[in-house]
């Protein structure tokens, strides 16, 4: 594929970004009025938007391919950083209130004390998609090594979708609290 096409791709790709790149920018100009973890969130969405938009252009130049590579590549993996640093500041900062609304309001309970929906639908998707992949990738090694029958072939396959169902229907029936 020529680079043109994947500059014109990352082009498109940066300018639908606006509705997460805008708002990031916004938090960064409110300065303290914003939690220092949503400021620092913004700037892993600004970097990871910046690296989108800068191998678009790099794309363009007459570099190889390796320089837009390392640009994409440092640029995921700052924002990564930076997102990773942000998730432990807001965890920091509910501890933070949920202590002071404990001195406020002795005996309520805390919004610490149990599990976040989205935290615990997450999981439960990981672990499905997980383990529906390891299942799927031994199919296909056995299959190519001429160890599996039709039958057993099939059977595994219904066995890894079967599992990826079982944990996608635990993930989404369980009761929200």
């Amino acid at each position: 594929m020529p680079h043109t096409v994947l500059a014109l791709g990352a082009a498109a790709l940066t300018a639908s970004g606006c509705v997460w790149y805008i708002p990031a920018v916004a938090d960064l100009r409110a300065g303290d009025d914003r939690p220092r973890s949503v400021r620092l969130s913004a700037t892993a969405c600004l970097v990871w938007w910046l690296g989108v938009a800068g191998t678009g252009l790099l794309l363009l130049s007459p570099a190889t391919w390796q320089l837009p590579a390392a640009l994409a590549a440092g640029s995921a993996v700052a924002g990564a950083a930076l997102r990773l640093a942000a998730v432990a500041d807001h965890r920091s900062e509910r501890r933070e209130e949920s202590r002071y609304w404990a001195e406020v309001l002795p005996g309520a309970p805390s919004c610490l004390d149990r599990p976040r929906p989205q935290v615990v639908l997450l999981a439960w998707l990981v672990a499905g998609v997980s383990a529906s992949s390891v299942v799927a990738v031994s199919i296909v090694l056995s299959a190519r090594a001429g160890t599996l029958s039709g039958p057993a072939l099939a059977a595994a396959a219904c066995g890894s979708v079967g599992l990826s169902l079982v944990a996608l229907l635990v993930a989404a029936t369980r009761p929200r609290s």
